[in-house]
């Protein structure tokens, strides 16, 4: 990798060493406001949704659902979305191999079109996360599905009830069939599902569209398909992982941070890890309040599906304990690749070691700043936080990956006292 410059991209330059401090606004979650917008294509009216965040992903499924014939208008957090006059049923390769989630768009197209041709879906190179399950679960609906020169081609008269068993708690699979089941004909069971609160806040969405839902936050949906599904106006939850994002950052650099707009049950394993760490935890309600007043001490994480310990934080909570006095040990159970970020940690002097899906941890007294490269969104993320607490000057390069999914992350830092700036595509380092 060549970290001496790249005129083509930003970067950040990040001057470690600020302990942060003060309040930040958690903003909408992305990954429920990417669901919700493809959810809206099923619906004859009007869909509003406020508290979106303004952040590449979702200027990605702005324009998916634009190319689809929704007419798209987002201001101020606030996203208007018209159903289609003319609708044209193919999702284009250049989007949505930018963004994984677009894929949700499939079975929201066959249930109220009953055509659909998506492109397979792309994002985050973090492991194998197969659509098997989706298309799988569409077919027992009465989906007629196949892949041919990179696409997904289906077509249905109508959906109709089923019983699916997923094999395993997948978030996506979850939502795509949730999504189509709204507008299948008859009952749809679907077991084995994922409870994640974003999960939840889709079901709520489609339930004030009209759908009638059982089971959400449960290991099973039931479903009972209805024949037309209305607008709506709905406000996204708060994102509990740009939240945590933010409280591990005030851990990180030993200071005291809050973030508010966020429910603290939603990452209440977070939590207890931080307190087990030695972090001091107070919540009120719609705020969390974390601060460091002695010595921190390693802890084992492994990752889960909800409400395990999140996959998205755990990139982050390794650059935690790797500054802390000890030995700590993490597993990832969710993504195979999710340990990418430890080449680029151990640049900055961390000292961690892999092997299989373990990490082992050891806790160094500094980091130093280097040039790294984010790899992934979170995994972006997390070089950021090290940033912050190196000693020196840290460049992060290929930052699109956090534009993704945070929004205005390094303005939201500096609020609390970080030394970061985004340096333009082109312009020199002063």
């Amino acid at each position: 990798m060549d970290y001496t410059t790249d005129p083509t991209r930003d970067k950040y330059v990040i001057d470690g060493g600020a302990c942060l401090r003060g309040r930040v606004h958690a903003s909408g979650a992305k990954n429920s406001c990417l669901k919700l917008m493809a959810a809206s294509v099923m619906a004859e009216g009007p869909c509003r949704i406020r508290n979106v965040p303004d952040i590449a992903d979702v200027g990605i499924m702005c324009e998916v659902l634009s190319r689809i014939g929704l007419g798209v208008e987002f201001e101020g957090g606030v996203l208007d979305m018209m159903p289609a006059s003319e609708p044209r049923l193919e999702t284009p390769y250049h989007l949505v191999q930018k963004m994984r989630a677009a894929v949700d768009v499939l079975g929201a197209m066959l249930a109220r079109y009953g055509h659909a041709r998506v492109a397979m879906p792309g994002g985050d190179n973090i492991g194998a996360r197969q659509i098997d399950m989706h298309l799988k679960g569409l077919t027992q609906m009465g989906a007629r599905l196949g892949v041919s020169h990179g696409y997904i081609e289906g077509s249905a008269d109508r959906l109709v009830g089923a019983h699916v068993s997923l094999e395993f708690a997948s978030v996506g699979a979850t939502e795509n069939l949730l999504i189509a089941a709204c507008l299948a004909e008859g009952r749809t069971v679907i077991e084995n599902v994922a409870k994640e609160p974003e999960i939840v806040d889709l079901a709520a969405f489609l339930s004030g569209m009209g759908a009638r839902i059982e089971g959400a936050g449960t290991s099973t949906l039931v479903v009972e398909g209805v024949d037309t599904l209305s607008g709506v106006e709905h406000t996204v939850i708060g994102d509990r992982i740009e939240a945590g994002t933010f409280l591990l950052a005030g851990a990180v650099t030993r200071g005291e941070v809050t973030v508010t707009g966020i429910d603290a049950g939603h990452l209440e394993i977070v939590l207890d890890k931080m307190r087990e760490a030695g972090c001091t935890v107070d919540v009120s309600g719609d705020s969390v309040a974390t601060a460091v007043r002695g010595e921190l001490h390693g802890v084992e994480i492994s990752t889960l599906p909800y409400p395990g310990f999140p996959t998205d934080l755990q990139p982050q909570m390794i650059t935690l304990l790797a500054t802390v006095g000890d030995t700590s040990f993490v597993t990832e159970n969710i993504f195979d690749n999710r340990f990418m970020v430890v080449d680029e940690l151990n640049r900055l002097g961390a000292d961690i070691r892999t092997k299989g899906h373990h990490a082992i941890v050891r806790g160094v007294p500094a980091l130093s700043g280097a040039p790294v490269t984010a790899m992934d969104l979170r995994a972006g993320a997390a070089l950021v936080l090290a940033g912050l607490v190196a000693e020196g000057t840290t460049e992060v390069y290929d930052i699109e990956h956090i534009d993704r999914g945070y929004e205005r992350f390094e303005e939201k830092l500096a609020s609390l006292g970080a030394g970061i700036r985004r340096v333009p595509a082109g312009e020199p380092r002063e």
